[in-house]
Parts: C-alpha cells; structure tokens; sequence
C-alpha cells in the first residue's frame, strides 16, 4: 500500500509554467505506476498521462502532448508532472494515483491523493 500527496500548485497566467509533486509518504512509489488526472468544476476527472514503475516510459494525452512532462525520481520517492505553456483550460484539481500497470483508466490506480489547485488566469 501507498499514501500519496501532491504539492506544487498554485495560480499562474496563462503561458507560464508550473511543477507538480507527487510523493509517497507511506510505501515505495517506484513499485508503481503514476498516473495524473485532473478534475475542473462540473466535468469528469480525466486522464492527463502516466509513467511507467521500471522503464519511465511515459504515456500523455493529447491535450497536453508537447506541453507536460512526467518524470519520477526514485531516491526522492517522488513523480513530478512538469507543465508548461499552460492554458486557461488547463485549469483543474490535479490528482495523482498510484497503481500496478500505466493506463489511461482512472479504475487501474487504486490509490490516489488528496489533489492539488491549478488555476491559470488569463
């Protein structure tokens, strides 16, 4: 078992950048999976990417390709979703979830934190 937390959020204008965290405060998050999800008001949580447990092979949708980026670092016992060119729709709570394969569907990730603020003004 693992108990997540994400930190980095926050408001920025549109077109800057922000880090998120995702790290393990119980458990060994390098055994997972990591996937990010995004929940904006009134809408469905959706799929934003995840990266692999042992390759770092990441997975993105197309909405943020080309403009996010997963990476994890083992030592910190931590993920980080890097995004940049950020879009007034990019607006959301960001959650990250933990799980035992990389997918896209949010029933694959059994655990998950509480959710982080992002806001991008215009």
């Amino acid at each position: 078992q693992v108990q997540l937390g994400e930190s980095g959020g926050g408001l920025v204008q549109a077109g800057g950048s922000l880090r998120l965290s995702c790290a393990a405060s119980a458990g060994t998050l390098s055994r997972y999976a990591v996937g990010w999800f995004r929940q904006a008001p009134g809408k469905e949580r959706e799929f934003v990417g995840t990266i692999d447990s042992s390759t770092a092979r990441t997975m993105l949708s197309d909405s943020v390709k080309g403009r996010f980026t997963i990476s994890r670092d083992s030592a910190t016992n931590t993920v980080y979703l890097q995004m940049n060119s950020l879009k007034v729709e990019d607006t959301a709570v960001y959650y990250c979830a933990a799980g035992w394969t990389m997918a896209w569907r949010k029933t694959n990730y059994p655990y998950w934190g509480q959710g982080t603020q992002v806001t991008v003004s215009v």
